[in-house]
């Protein structure tokens, strides 16, 4: 979507983040690579455990140490690598070149302080803005944000607010300092489909006026068609498809991205049709051998249930399938076209 030639905002190598609970170590994410350009939105899919929220955590520098530790990898953001600036300096960037959308606004806002005191204090931190100045520019972001009457608005506390508001107050806090890069975290998980479109209406509006860029985390695949550039699947902390968005649902590449789309409704699939993906995700500290998705796989082989395949490109996409390389024995490659025209 004319992204090619965009500044990189953010380079990911090789990120691995592990917790360690007594002699078990769990492989959270475990290799990621990846980059998102000025002004696009790289979405990463994948269901609860695939190492989805624990990689956006790793690039706010925010893992509890212990049990968690980031042990290989470099987060470049715009040529400096994250993992060598000190806290203080992580503080100075967090909200201000970088900001996060949480996925639930009650345990982020705080209860005690008004939704404008909240705001205002990033542009007294980021911005040494003086109260005043501070309290009518977070005013004007509630108005930015489509709150009405955010005057009044400003000065209630976050139980006296709807879901939806306390989302779009999330979302006023998060892009006060106009940052470079924002992290969406299941930005619309609890809200109904209306509020939900017109959260992700109003951050792609934003994203136009600002030029951010975005990392949007979902399991939603209606999301990533309404919202984003290109696409990173993950499953037991790896990338298994990386590709834009239109290839992605035209000709998804991995099994698992295969079953992730056919298990979604669409307005001319009956619900019968829909189909789940057999089994369930391994659990991290036991990881079976070889390919993590083969147990779950139509098209395993013996190759896939014991070695564990890189990342092949296969016409400028990723995948991690033994599928798409010469050592490949089993039956032919199968392409399934998913129709999500449907999505929300």
């Amino acid at each position: 979507m004319g992204t090619e030639h965009k500044e990189t905002i953010l380079e990911v190598k090789n990120l691995k983040t592990h917790f360690f609970s007594g002699k078990k170590v769990i492989k959270a994410v475990d290799g990621v690579d990846f980059d998102v350009k000025r002004g696009e939105t790289l979405g990463i899919v994948g269901e609860s455990g695939s190492g989805k929220s624990i990689t956006s955590l790793s690039i706010m520098r925010l893992i509890a140490e212990p049990p968690g530790k980031i042990v290989d990898g470099e987060i470049n953001f715009k040529g400096k690598n994250l993992l060598s600036e000190t806290e203080e300096g992580m503080r100075q960037m967090r909200g201000n070149k970088i900001s996060m959308i949480f996925q639930e606004p009650m345990t982020s806002l705080n209860p005690v302080y008004s939704v404008g005191e909240q705001i205002a204090e990033a542009f007294r931190i980021h911005q040494k803005l003086p109260k005043k100045e501070a309290w009518q520019k977070a005013v004007e972001m509630l108005r930015l944000v489509g709150i009405p009457s955010p005057e009044k608005r400003a000065k209630q506390e976050p139980h006296e607010l709807s879901g939806g508001m306390r989302q779009r107050v999330m979302i006023a806090m998060a892009l006060a300092c106009k940052p470079e890069l924002l992290i969406a975290d299941e930005p619309t998980t609890a809200l109904d489909v209306t509020i939900q479109a017109q959260i992700l209406d109003l951050l792609k509006n934003l994203q136009e006026q600002l030029g951010t860029a975005v990392i949007m985390i979902t399991h939603d695949m209606g999301v990533v068609s309404e919202t984003c550039d290109r696409v990173a699947v993950m499953y037991c902390g790896k990338i298994v498809e990386h590709t834009d968005v239109d290839s992605l649902f035209e000709n998804p590449k991995h099994p698992y991205t295969q079953g992730l789309l056919r298990s979604i409704p669409a307005v001319d699939r009956d619900v019968e049709e829909l189909e789940a993906i057999p089994g369930t995700v391994p659990s991290p500290d036991n990881l079976p051998p070889g390919c993590s998705f083969a147990p779950r796989c139509p098209f395993a082989t013996d190759l896939c249930l014991t070695e564990e395949p890189s990342l092949i490109e296969d016409n400028g996409d990723k995948v991690r399938c033994w599928m798409y390389s010469e050592r490949w024995n089993g039956p032919a490659v199968k392409e399934v076209a998913a129709d999500v025209s449907h999505a929300n």
